[in-house]
């Protein structure tokens, strides 16, 4: 299976799905699971899937060894996701993704009007049913790995989804195939996006470690995060700047910076400069170049 790219909805996300996302089972009764990965790392992007199987079949991802992501070597995740996409395959399992960006996530958090990274999440869970249902699929249990409170997670999306029966657990990626599968998915997807990232911003101070998995526990992640201080304008696209971590670096070792609104001077203007378009930051576009 390839995938293909379609223009994201709710927040500005990049969805992939596999080539037989569409009219998935043909009519049949399908169920879904939903997990995310790389939602505590200071770098990179937050992947949200959703795999899609026929109601009982969940016995052939068991049987290809399926599990919670966290428990498998990253080159075992790798092998299960390939042979998930081969052909054996084809006819019983298929996934989307939504993929949101370290400078979206931090955008969100950090805007005049709060969305956590919990609502954030839950609206990715949102959009993926949403696409299964606009791609003809016929979805009658969904299985979530939750996000916050389980129950009003779960009410909420049942008020959305009347029709599907929906269960929200905690640890559902170790309790249900269809779920660790969308957790494999998910984390090669994550890995793989952070592996072979190339920065726009051009040359990025990347230390000879590199800058590892991303965990502001990493050894390596710090000492990239160290080191990649621009002292004006702070880090490259690949952190999340909302990210504890990353601002007590920029409080020490960035410039402070002061910015004027020009509301406040009674004057009018309009920032279009390319750095605050780049990062979302459209909620502080009106003001001076100091």
């Amino acid at each position: 299976m390839t995938s293909a790219q379609i223009k994201p909805t709710v927040i500005e996300a990049v969805t992939e799905f596999s080539d037989n996302f569409k009219d998935f089972g043909s009519s049949m009764p399908c169920a879904i699971g939903i997990d995310e990965a790389g939602r505590g790392p200071v770098l990179g992007p937050m992947v949200y899937t959703c795999a899609v199987t026929l109601v009982n079949n969940e016995n052939m991802l068991t049987k290809i060894g399926v599990d919670d992501s966290k428990v498998l070597t990253e080159a075992k995740r790798e092998e299960i996701f390939e042979r998930m996409k081969g052909i054996l395959l084809f006819q019983i399992f298929g996934y989307a993704c939504r993929s949101v960006s370290a400078q979206m996530i931090s955008a969100a958090m950090l805007g005049r009007t709060k969305y956590s990274l919990n609502k954030l999440s839950h609206d990715c869970a949102i959009e993926l049913l949403k696409l299964a249902v606009d791609n003809n699929i016929n979805v009658v249990d969904v299985y979530v790995d939750t996000v916050g409170p389980k129950d009003p997670y779960q009410a909420m999306l049942h008020k959305k989804f009347p029709d599907m029966q929906i269960i929200v657990s905690e640890k559902a990626d170790a309790k249900f195939p269809i779920v660790s599968a969308a957790s494999v998915i998910a984390k090669v997807k994550r890995d793989r996006a952070l592996r072979n990232w190339t920065f726009p911003e051009g040359i990025v101070n990347v230390p000879p470690g590199g800058y590892g998995s991303g965990y502001p526990g990493d050894p390596n992640t710090k000492n990239f995060l160290l080191n990649a201080v621009d002292q004006v304008f702070g880090y490259p696209n690949l952190v999340r700047f909302s990210w504890k971590t990353a601002e007590v670096l920029l409080q020490r070792k960035a410039v402070m910076c002061k910015w004027y609104s020009f509301a406040f001077l009674g004057k009018k203007y309009s920032m279009k400069s390319r750095f605050f378009a780049d990062r979302y930051l459209s909620n502080i576009s009106k003001c001076s170049d100091f």
